[in-house]
């Protein structure tokens, strides 16, 4: 179940817009024009490995094989692009890369995490569907980068179809010799599986993902170890999301100060983001790090019907929800968002316009994560359903002041005192609306109705 299905506002499968052919979606940024990348051009139909070459695929996969590029040279190169990971937590790819123990002697895994379950986010799926090959080589010189010989790309149970279309490119790459032994001739030997998983939200969370690969339930493990020493059967694994590969064969491309310069100092290129909700024109945009919030909202239409904007979850359903204010004042990049007070995130941009009642929403996000919660921590087991149950009678005339007050103590007892995020997740939400939004959960409490009711009134 996605988030855009709690917000019951669009569906998830919608397509991405031609990012590449529409003038209107590029941009001026430093004197230069900017088109998109990672899905610049692309309309489901050229997909296939002839069409990502003739586009200049697996160049750069040819460039470090073929050149004399070392495992740390690769590195230093994405260390300087300043590309960070596109999952969630924005940690610098090459660092991530540099703590793989190259010289263990055993097996190493590379990992792609394409289990995307965050609520409004929808940018992965596409990647897969228009862009698959992008991955692949990614993923190629992530095994190059870090001495591994197998990689693993482990796609949502719930997009079969593109599991299916993943597979294919799988074969056609193989076909063409970027699979297998001596790519290239170059000595370096490179499998790649891909493996689907069953829509279960908490296998996004990388170690529970390990242990699906694993064939075993989906919970997350205790850290430390880290994925980095015991990762996959024990081995080594990194793990990153999959636009971060999609994005890597772009760095050598065009260079890692050209690509820095795409985006900001601390955070280079292009980023995808998912907007969705009360906007004109849903979908999937591509656009450079550090894109004021007002320029992302003007490329999707603006707010739907030309209401006004009322608020902005920034980053998937489980980052802080910011009012229209502070949002039309930020920057999409992790550092801007993180100083407006949520987070960047996978880049799902949820918008609600001024007719959507904050305690509804709540109560919907709050289902979502009260069903997903695996129960292997009790505040998180708990404490998701203290947080639902109580949204949801205050949603329907039944609650206190009291009540306001227990969901913002109960959300922070959870924070931090789980074996993963995703309680957190839960939590921050709960949190960030009453913070910003209280005078509508009083509404509710005082008068049984939302304000969007008295609202709806005078239409």
């Amino acid at each position: 179940m996605s988030g855009l299905d709690v917000l019951q506002q669009f569906s998830t499968d919608a397509l991405s817009p031609d990012l590449g052919n529409d003038p209107s979606l590029s941009m001026i940024f430093h004197g230069r024009h900017i088109q998109p990348q990672i899905l610049a051009g692309l309309d489901g139909h050229n997909w296939g490995i002839q069409d990502y070459m003739a586009r200049g695929g697996y160049e750069s996969l040819r460039k470090i094989l073929t050149t004399g590029m070392t495992p740390d040279d690769v590195i230093a190169e994405l260390k300087a692009s300043s590309l960070r990971g596109r999952g969630g937590a924005g940690f610098p790819t090459g660092l991530k890369w540099s703590f793989m123990p190259r010289n263990f002697p055993g097996q190493k895994y590379v990992v792609c995490n394409s289990d995307e379950g965050e609520p409004g986010t929808f940018k992965d799926r596409d990647i897969l569907r228009y862009n698959p090959h992008t991955v692949i080589e990614g993923m190629i010189i992530g095994g190059y980068a870090m001495g591994a010989s197998v990689g693993y790309n482990y796609i949502h149970g719930e997009i079969f179809q593109i599991y299916e279309r993943f597979e294919e490119a799988l074969e056609q790459a193989r076909a063409a010799g970027f699979l297998g032994k001596n790519i290239l001739g170059s000595g370096f030997d490179y499998e790649l599986h891909a493996h689907h998983g069953y829509g279960a939200y908490i296998c996004g969370e990388e170690t529970a993902l390990l242990e699906s690969l694993e064939g075993k339930k989906g919970q997350p493990r205790f850290k430390p170890p880290f994925p980095a020493s015991y990762g996959l059967y024990g081995k080594p694994t990194t793990i990153n999301n999959t636009e971060t590969f999609a994005a890597v064969p772009f760095v050598f491309q065009m260079g890692a100060q050209a690509y820095l310069e795409l985006g900001i100092e601390k955070a280079g290129g292009t980023k995808i983001f998912s907007i969705s909700g009360d906007v004109e024109r849903p979908g999937n945009y591509e656009i450079p790090l550090g894109t004021p919030f007002s320029k992302l909202l003007e490329l999707a239409g603006g707010v739907k019907g030309g209401k006004k904007l009322k608020a902005v979850i920034p980053g998937g359903s489980s980052s802080p929800v910011l009012p229209a204010d502070i949002m039309m004042q930020t920057n999409m990049d992790y550092d801007a968002i993180a100083k407006a007070g949520s987070m960047l995130g996978s880049g799902a941009v949820i918008v609600l316009d001024e007719t959507r009642c904050m305690v509804k929403s709540l109560m919907r996000l709050s289902y979502f994560y009260y069903e997903e919660s695996c129960g292997q921590c009790t505040p998180c087991r708990e404490g998701t359903g203290w947080l639902y149950r109580m949204m949801e009678r205050m949603e329907h005339g039944h609650g206190t002041m009291e009540d306001i007050a227990t969901l913002d103590s109960v959300a922070n007892n959870m924070m931090g005192r789980t074996i993963c995020a995703l309680a957190d997740a839960a939590a921050m939400p709960v949190r960030s609306f009453i913070k910003h939004f209280r005078d509508e959960f009083v509404h509710h409490v005082d008068h049984k109705e939302c304000v969007v009711a008295q609202y709806e009134k005078y239409l």
